[in-house]
């Protein structure tokens, strides 16, 4: 049973799904005509590459058609095993299909080459002399757009239908009935103890997962997939059957023993997405009716709102020392369903969707990791008194982490030789320098920023979502009031320790 175990990110767009070989010959316009080989009807393409190397196995990654006119082909390989050594390269680097291209090196596609592809069985497509391979190229990226697009609409009417299902009077039957449907399987709600509480759909043809026990009594593999994963404390756990069953398996909320089981005939590129979401619908929806978090965080907030301080209310959330975490997507602005997803992914409910931002609240043993599809800000660890400055060391550490493209950046707390200078002179010093810019918070946080980045003029508008003039132009106005000379990298230096200290 080969069993992979692995963290659920958050609901993201889901890969560019391959195309099916059959779709490209029959596109009219390409003439392309299957000469040796198995039936073009189980192979699907990644991508199309051109090469006249004699061994293209380094190029490759798998999945591509490959495309040759031949011009690497010696006058004598039709005697020797030049052509099989050539297939048998392509097939070993997972080469999905040969395209070659007859005109102008050679007028027919060569025996020997056919006769290989046959042994190896690789598909072997004849290109004519009017198709160039740049056509047949185009026409493999435009399949695989079209049938991104149609995933993208499969995913998000899927999400939709989930979150609609998730608001009826019986949520969990509802959520689990959609699920199924959509994946053309059974998904099943295990208990704490691994008990069965609900499920919908039907098992896939071939075997019994999710439909009771086997027939010489022993559990069903979907819920011993299920079992598995509690008892590894794994975020999710998948399997194929020897029938060909996909299985996959989802934790849910936050150690609570509940899993939804999901057991289809094939796995499309967007179905873990569509079953994301609906763990982490099963997740809210399990998670506040059989667990005290809810109730918890009602308390807490209602304590605030009478008067209690941060610090009074922290017992009631866990934890005495916390992370403020600022996440934004690299591609659509968060919805609600996001946000969600994200706080689950990163162990905490403490969630606030302002905008275009994600704010989560985490308790410092929980070091966030990266998480595909978001740039990540993460503070230092504060007491519940420091909440406020951890925010704002948040949000710069994400403008540093979209300044630089990098997926997770913690803001620094490694002491330095400014800490020798005792605070309060440090302190006097920093507002002596800094007082010119005391009425201008937006130029004092674009020079902070401009000098993190160390000077760039682009990753600061970036960082600060401002055009690079206005950068410019509030760097230039610093430099008249504080009446320095920002390019000195002594100034720089002392520009630093002062916005620093006076950060504290």
């Amino acid at each position: 049973m080969r069993t992979g175990m692995h963290t659920v990110p958050e609901p993201s767009p889901p890969p560019t799904p391959p195309v099916p070989l059959t779709a490209l010959l029959a596109r009219e316009d390409l003439a392309l005509r299957q000469i040796a080989g198995p039936p073009a009807a189980g192979t699907v393409l990644h991508g199309a590459h051109t090469s006249e190397m004699a061994d293209p196995y380094p190029y490759l990654l798998g999945g591509e058609l490959l495309l040759t006119a031949g011009v690497h082909i010696p006058e004598a390989a039709g005697s020797g095993t030049y052509f099989d050594d050539y297939v048998s390269r392509i097939v070993a680097a997972g080469g999905a299909a040969l395209g070659f291209g007859v005109a102008p090196v050679h007028d027919t596609v060569p025996r020997a080459l056919v006769a290989s592809c046959e042994t190896y069985g690789l598909p072997l497509l004849e290109v004519p002399p009017r198709t160039t391979f740049a056509a047949v190229g185009r026409a493999v990226w435009q399949l695989m757009e079209h049938a991104r697009t149609a995933e993208l609409r499969r995913v998000t009417e899927a999400q939709q239908s989930l979150a609609a299902a998730a608001s009826r009077p019986d949520p969990v039957p509802a959520v689990l009935h959609r699920l199924a449907r959509h994946l053309g399987g059974r998904a099943v709600l295990y208990g704490p103890e691994g008990a069965e509480i609900a499920a919908a759909g039907r098992t896939p043809a071939g075997g019994h997962p999710g439909a009771g026990p086997a027939p010489d009594g022993s559990p069903d593999a979907l819920t011993a997939l299920a079992r598995l994963l509690v008892a590894r404390g794994s975020a999710s756990a998948s399997d194929t059957t020897p029938a060909g069953i996909h299985l996959t398996a989802y934790a849910l909320g936050a150690g609570q023993g509940f899993v939804l089981g999901v057991a289809a005939g094939r796995r499309d590129p967007g179905d873990h997405t569509i079953a994301s979401v609906a763990a982490v619908l099963l997740s809210l929806l399990t998670g506040e009716q059989h667990s005290g978090s809810g109730a918890a965080r009602s308390s807490a907030l209602v304590r605030l709102l009478l008067g209690d301080t941060a610090e009074d209310v922290v017992p009631l959330l866990g934890g005495d020392r916390w992370l403020v975490v600022h996440a934004r997507p690299e591609e659509r602005a968060p919805d609600a369903l996001a946000a969600s997803a994200l706080g689950a992914a990163l162990g905490s409910p403490l969630v606030d969707l302002a905008g275009d931002v994600v704010r989560v609240l985490v308790p410092a043993g929980r070091e966030p990791g990266p998480q595909p599809g978001w740039t990540l800000g993460v503070s230092a660890a504060v007491a519940p008194g420091g909440w406020r400055a951890a925010d704002t060391q948040a949000a710069r550490a994400l403008g540093r982490a979209r300044a630089t493209r990098t997926a997770l950046v913690r803001y620094g707390t490694r002491a330095a030789l400014a800490e020798l200078v005792p605070p309060d002179e440090a302190e006097a010093h920093a507002r002596a320098l800094l007082a010119p810019l005391a009425d201008n918070p937006a130029l004092t946080e674009t020079l902070r920023t401009w000098l993190s980045l160390h000077g760039s003029w682009d990753r600061t508008a970036v960082a600060l979502s401002v055009h690079r003039n206005t950068v410019r132009q509030r760097i230039a106005r610093c430099a008249a009031l504080l009446g320095t000379d920002p390019d000195d990298p002594d100034v720089r230096m002392e520009l630093w320790f002062a916005l620093r200290r006076a950060e504290r």
